[in-house]
């Protein structure tokens, strides 16, 4: 079947840490962000509207100025979709059928969509949380309103009129990141233990599989010397309990199909050399839990089509990254894309990242409240998305779980001002969630900026200035509207007039912690760079000019930065005015936006 359905909008208000929301979902979304930003609380939400709701509690309330607020409010717009996942005019027949003309409305366009409205509200009478799913009579603009602004779950409906909105059609799954395939085949409630219950064969089947079962038993213990005595031993029983018929009876092996996921084992491994699963580390028994669910839903997809009945299941899954290397969470992620239905995956994997489509991935950061970015891809042309795929995803990932970013062109930066960051703030710019970005020269910094401007991701520009108005060109074209123009000066910070950052040290008058590290690594060269170099004469190395330091620092340039930062951070001076100027810049942006 070509054509399906799409939960393409969620909002949520007053559910955990999620105030007041908005995410436009795709057939495979990736969720990123930073730790506590409201990942697994999104996925939840989606739990409360299609799943079960067990887990909720007065703890799934959203608490503002010590005031807990009673209501949880979930609306999700569902929409009918093509095979390339473009907006359909109108659901499939048996999706009408199944929904029923009066949960479909129709926009202006006649375009129709489902409005669903989860309310959950706390009953202080009896303690007990109400669950009620609505539809709306319209789908507004997350703030509508011609004068007095209102959110969209202030939007009135109908209390008396709720609906169930149930389908066995629409199966949602939630895997969190505790998995374990041995746990799995222990329980009944797993989708392992699930799918082994519902182990089906015909009734000629069932009894030649359990003769031939018989009869490996009888061989087994036939051929054995333990099990034979062991079975004489134990049919002295039959005195004690006066058995005629029957008595003792050794089943090395599973003697009844209904009982086959009591002695089910997996076994992996390469060729002959296969072992228990209890044996693999945790990284295998986590992807295997996964797979198992992708069969689970694969056994329910093939009854499906057996009934000629649509199908859509709803798939969320937390960090399927768990206990894998790289290679593997890239494979992973292509294992999970390809389940049929809508997936849903939390991440803290750049490499699970890098294998999503940029349309895909929506980054959850904290600001006063958590807030959702993505990128608006109608914004790009075709080259700007392969940069940011060359440039930014595939190379530098980890940045979708950063709070900051600074960029610059050289490596020496690259390696000095990590160092020279912990002497100003104190600490660790990882703990901070800063990373320090090399670009590779001057007009790779767009990509960059791009991606975190759609991300709400802070970024600072630490730039030589032989190119100082590529770079602001550069910037002001791209955001004349946009609100780092405003900010501009706070955002870049340029070395002086025809400096790079080499030059820029010594001028700042740091000669001799360079002359320190020359004397004693004795890693400078002759002009004529000979291949035996022999050290010159320490008095001539302090007696150096600044050119002549320079063309001697810029031989090495690779090997000096972090430890003449070092010892620039071990002195008594203070940084670098222009390093100075940078972590101002980010310590006072910061203190407007996220605690630092």
């Amino acid at each position: 079947m070509n054509r399906s359905i799409l939960i393409k909008t969620v909002r949520v208000n007053s559910f955990r840490g999620l105030k007041n929301i908005e995410i436009e979902l795709e057939q495979t979304t990736v969720l990123t962000g930073m730790n506590n930003a409201g990942k697994t609380s999104f996925l939840k939400a989606l739990q409360i509207v299609f799943g079960q709701r067990q887990f909720l509690s007065q703890d799934d309330f959203y608490i503002e100025n010590n005031s807990v607020n009673n209501k949880i409010t979930i609306d999700t717009l569902i929409v009918p979709i093509d095979k390339d996942e473009n907006r359909e005019k109108e659901f499939l027949d048996d999706w009408m059928i199944l929904f029923g003309e009066s949960k479909i409305k129709f926009d202006d366009l006649g375009n129709s969509y489902i409005p669903l409205r989860t309310v959950c509200v706390m009953d202080e009478v009896t303690n007990t949380i109400k669950t009620k799913q609505y539809i709306l009579e319209r789908w507004v603009d997350f703030a509508f309103g011609d004068e007095a602004k209102r959110y969209w779950y202030e939007l009135d409906y109908d209390a008396n009129k709720n609906i169930s909105f149930k389908f066995d059609e629409m199966p949602f799954f939630y895997m969190d990141a505790k998995r374990d395939i041995l746990e799995d085949i222990k329980l009944k409630s797993s989708y392992m233990g699930k799918m082994l219950s519902n182990i089906e064969y015909a009734e000629e089947d069932i009894k030649e599989i359990e003769d031939k079962i018989e009869e490996l038993n009888k061989t087994a213990v036939e051929k054995s010397d333990i099990l034979n005595i062991l079975k004489n031993s134990l049919e002295e029983l039959n005195s004690a309990m006066d058995s005629r018929d029957g008595g003792v009876e050794l089943s090395p092996f599973t003697k009844k199909i209904r009982d086959l996921n009591k002695g089910l084992n997996i076994n992996y491994g390469d060729g002959n050399d296969s072992f228990l699963m209890e044996y693999h580390g945790m990284g295998t028994r986590s992807w295997s839990s996964l797979l198992t669910l992708k069969a689970f839903i694969e056994v329910f997809r093939l009854n499906s089509n057996k009934k000629d009945k649509v199908f859509f299941p709803i798939v969320a899954i937390e960090e399927p990254e768990s206990h894998l290397h790289p290679n593997a969470q890239k494979k992973l992620y292509s294992q999970i894309n390809s389940i049929v239905g809508q997936k849903i995956i939390s991440t803290h994997s750049p490499y699970v990242a890098s294998m999503a489509n940029l349309k895909e991935l929506r980054n959850f950061y904290k600001k006063d409240n958590v807030e959702v970015g993505q990128l608006d891809i109608a914004s790009f042309d075709t080259e700007d998305i392969r940069k940011i795929e060359r440039q930014v995803i595939n190379t530098r990932g980890e940045i979708l779980f950063s709070k900051c970013i600074v960029l610059f062109e050289g490596e020496t930066e690259e390696q000095a001002l990590p160092i020279f960051f912990e002497k100003y703030f104190g600490t660790n710019p990882i703990e901070y969630g800063v990373d320090f970005i090399g670009v590779g020269g001057y007009g790779n910094y767009l990509p960059f900026i791009r991606f975190a401007e759609h991300f709400n991701i802070q970024w600072f520009i630490f730039s030589d200035n032989d190119k100082n108005n590529t770079v602001k060109n550069s910037v002001e074209k791209q955001f004349e509207t946009s609100k780092s123009t405003k900010e501009q000066s706070r955002h870049i910070v340029f070395l002086d007039e025809t400096f790079d950052f080499e030059k820029q040290l010594i001028h700042d008058g740091f000669q001799d912690e360079i002359k320190e590290y020359l004397v004693s690594t004795k890693l400078y060269s002759n002009e004529q760079h000979r291949e035996a170099q022999e050290p010159k004469d320490t008095q001539e190395i302090y007696g150096f000019s600044d050119d002549v330091l320079y063309k001697e620092l810029t031989k090495i340039k690779a090997q000096y930065a972090p430890i003449i930062a070092k010892k620039i951070n071990n002195s008594e001076k203070t940084l670098p005015p222009k390093v100075v100027e940078l972590f101002d810049n980010i310590a006072n942006t910061f203190d407007t936006r996220v605690e630092l």
